[in-house]
C-alpha cells in the first residue's frame, strides 16, 4: 500500500517543551524581558498595554491558581469566550499549567450555537467577556448546571468577578502548581476546537499538547520568525490558524503579538503604522476591505516585510517585497492542528509554486481512490488521508472508528495527489462543505434551521466561487404555494440564529421542479450549484 512519509519527526530542529504550559515556561524564560503582547483597549489614540515575556508567565500563572483554588482539576473543561486580547493569552496558557483542557469558544455564536457548544464540550467552567461588538453573551445564556448546561458550574466574566477570581487563587503556593504542571504530559487532552464540518452542529476536535506545541515550534521556522517580529492578524485565537500559527509561532520566536480585539480596517491600519509590524495575516476579503479603506494610502506600512509580493501589502507603495516569501505551498486541518505539509516560506518561487509542500517530519498521508479505497500512486488524484503527530485525538463523544480508519488515518474528504517530488497538490473538497473568508461552514446547519421558517418549504445551502471570501454561501429556496418569500426575508431569519459568516450572501428562489433529486431523494449538489451559478448570472 503505497504511503508517503515525512523525514522521522526526531529529525526535526528547533522543537522545544510538547506541552502547553512548559512551551510558555520555556519561551519566558528565554525571552523574558522582551515584548510579548502590545494591546491598546481603547483604540490607538487611548493607553496602550504592553506585555513582557515575564509578565505574561506571571498572569498565566496566576490563573492557573486561581483555577486550582477554584477545583478546577485535571482534565476539566474549561471554555473561554473573549476576543483577542491579552487575557485570552494569558488564559490559554494559564488552564494548560493547571492541567485543565481549553475549549476556546466561537465570539460569533449565537445563543443557541453557544449553548450547544457548552453542553456538548462538557464545559465546566466558562471564562467570558460579557460583550463584544453587538453580543451580550450572557443576555440568553441558560442558567449554570441546569437541565441545559448540566456539567457547567460556573460563569465568571471580566472585571470584578474576574479579579476575585484571581485574588481566590493567590493562596496557592508554587509548589501546587508546579506539581500539577509536572503531571501534564504530551499525551494528555489540551485542547478542544469546535469547528463545522458536514454534519449541522460544529464538531468538537480534541487535540493533545503535541499538537499545538509542536505546530508552534514548527511554524516559527518554516515562517522564519525571529525575536524581532510583530505579528498581528485578524484571525480570531479559537481557530487552528489564530492558535498555532499566529500565537504560537509567534511567542515560539520570541516575538511580539500586536492584538486587535475584532477586525475593523482602520483601526488595523493604524495598528500596522503605529507598532511597526512586520508579519500581518488576513483573509482575502479583510485585505480587500483594508486596501479600500480611505486611509490605506497614507498609512506607512514599511515594516512589513513576511507578505507577498502580489497581495494588497505587497502592492502597498510604502512596501517593497520581492517574490521571496510565502507561507501558500502548505495543506492542513483542525483536525491536524494546521499543517501537516509546507515548505519554508522563503524557499525559492520556483519550488513553492503550484503545490501545497512536503509531509512534514512523523506525518505520514495517502491518496485514497474514492471508489475502492485503495492508496494510490503518486501522480493519480484521489481523498487525502492523514496520519501524524500532530492529528486529533479524535471527535469529542464520537468513537475512534467513526474517526479513523483501521491503520489510523484521518480521511479529509479533501482531493489531491502526490507528485514524483513527492508534493502534495491540494485541488478541492470532496465533501460539500463551504469555506469562505477562511471560515468552514456547514450547508446542513444552515438547511436545517430553515427548515423553521414558515414560508419555505426546501433550502439548500452551496458554495459558489468568490474572488476574495474564496467562496460565498448561496441558498437556492422553495417557497411554500401561496406564501411570498424574499432574500432580505430568508437572510432576516437567520440572523440571531446562525452566525454571521454562515448567513449567506445571496438567495436564489426557485421551483420544486427545477430540483434533480438522487434515487434516495436527495438534491444533486453539483446541478444545484449550476442552477444557482446560473440564475445569479441571469439576473
Amino acid at each position: 500500500m503505497t504511503t508517503f512519509r515525512g523525514p522521522p519527526l526526531s529529525s526535526e530542529p528547533g522543537i522545544g517543551s510538547l506541552t502547553l504550559g512548559g512551551f510558555l515556561r520555556e519561551v519566558a524564560t528565554r525571552h523574558a524581558d522582551r515584548e510579548a503582547i502590545a494591546f491598546h483597549p481603547d483604540g490607538i489614540a487611548g493607553p496602550v498595554l504592553r506585555w513582557s515575556y515575564a509578565g505574561l508567565a506571571d498572569d498565566a500563572t496566576r490563573i492557573a491558581k486561581a483555577l486550582l483554588a477554584a477545583g478546577v482539576g485535571k482534565g476539566t473543561r474549561v471554555a473561554l469566550l473573549m476576543g483577542n486580547r491579552p487575557e485570552w493569552v494569558a488564559t490559554a496558557y494559564g488552564v494548560a499549567l493547571a492541567g485543565a483542557v481549553l475549549v476556546p469558544l466561537n465570539t460569533w455564536y449565537e445563543a443557541p450555537e453557544l449553548a450547544y457548544v457548552l453542553r456538548h464540550s462538557d464545559a465546566a467552567l466558562l471564562l467570558v467577556q460579557r460583550r463584544l461588538l453587538t453580543h451580550d453573551y450572557l443576555e440568553r445564556l441558560a442558567p449554570a448546571g441546569g437541565p441545559e448546561l448540566p456539567f457547567l458550574r460556573r460563569v465568571v466574566c471580566l472585571g470584578d468577578e474576574w479579579d476575585e477570581l484571581l485574588a481566590a487563587g493567590d493562596d496557592v503556593r508554587d509548589a501546587r502548581l508546579d506539581a500539577a504542571a509536572a503531571e501534564v504530559a504530551p499525551a494528555d487532552d489540551a485542547l478542544v476546537v469546535y469547528t463545522s464540518g458536514t454534519t449541522a452542529r460544529p464538531k468538537g476536535v480534541l487535540h493533545a499538547h503535541r499538537a499545538p506545541t509542536l505546530q508552534a515550534w514548527r511554524f516559527a521556522r518554516l515562517l522564519r520568525l525571529e525575536p524581532d517580529v510583530r505579528t498581528w492578524s485578524a484571525f480570531p485565537f479559537f481557530w487552528s490558524a489564530g492558535f498555532n500559527m499566529v500565537m504560537g509561532a509567534t511567542l515560539a520566536g520570541g516575538g511580539c503579538l500586536v492584538l486587535q480585539e475584532t477586525f475593523e480596517p482602520g483601526e488595523a491600519l493604524r495598528l500596522l503604522e503605529s507598532e511597526r509590524v512586520t508579519s500581518p495575516h488576513a483573509w482575502p476579503h479583510q485585505l480587500a476591505q483594508l486596501e479600500d479603506h480611505p486611509d490605506w494610502e497614507t498609512r506607512d506600512l514599511s515594516a512589513l516585510r513576511h507578505v507577498e509580493a502580489f497581495t494588497s501589502f505587497g502592492r502597498h507603495k510604502t512596501v517593497h517585497v520581492d517574490d521571496a516569501w510565502s507561507p501558500r505551498a502548505a495543506y492542513g486541518a483542525t483536525e491536524t492542528a494546521t499543517i501537516v505539509c509546507a515548505l519554508p516560506a522563503d524557499a525559492p518561487a520556483g519550488e513553492r509554486a503550484d503545490n501545497h509542500g512536503a509531509v512534514l517530519p512523523g506525518n505520514a498521508l495517502r491518496i485514497l481512490d474514492p471508489t475502492t479505497g485503495d492508496a494510490l500512486e503518486a501522480g493519480q488524484s484521489g481523498e487525502i488521508a492523514v496520519k501524524g503527530p500532530t492529528l486529533m485525538k479524535g471527535y469529542v463523544k464520537v468513537l475512534p472508528e467513526a474517526c479513523f480508519d483501521e491503520d489510523g488515518f484521518f480521511h479529509t474528504g479533501d482531493a489531491g495527489f502526490v507528485d514524483e517530488r513527492d508534493r502534495l497538490h491540494w485541488t478541492g473538497r470532496t465533501s460539500d462543505l463551504i469555506k469562505t473568508g477562511g471560515a468552514n461552514v456547514s450547508p446542513v446547519e444552515i438547511e436545517e434551521t430553515l427548515l423553521r421558517h414558515p414560508g419555505l418549504t426546501a433550502a439548500l445551502a452551496v458554495g459558489l466561487p468568490h474572488p476574495t471570501l474564496g467562496e460565498i454561501v448561496v441558498v437556492c429556496a422553495v417557497a411554500h404555494h401561496g406564501h411570498t418569500v424574499d432574500e432580505e426575508d430568508v437572510r432576516a431569519f437567520l440572523r440571531g440564529r446562525i452566525a454571521s459568516y454562515k448567513i449567506p450572501r445571496r438567495v436564489v428562489l426557485v421551483d420544486e421542479s427545477d430540483l434533480t433529486r438522487t434515487g434516495n431523494a436527495k438534491i444533486r449538489t453539483d446541478e444545484l450549484r449550476a442552477l444557482a451559478s446560473r440564475l445569479l448570472d441571469e439576473r
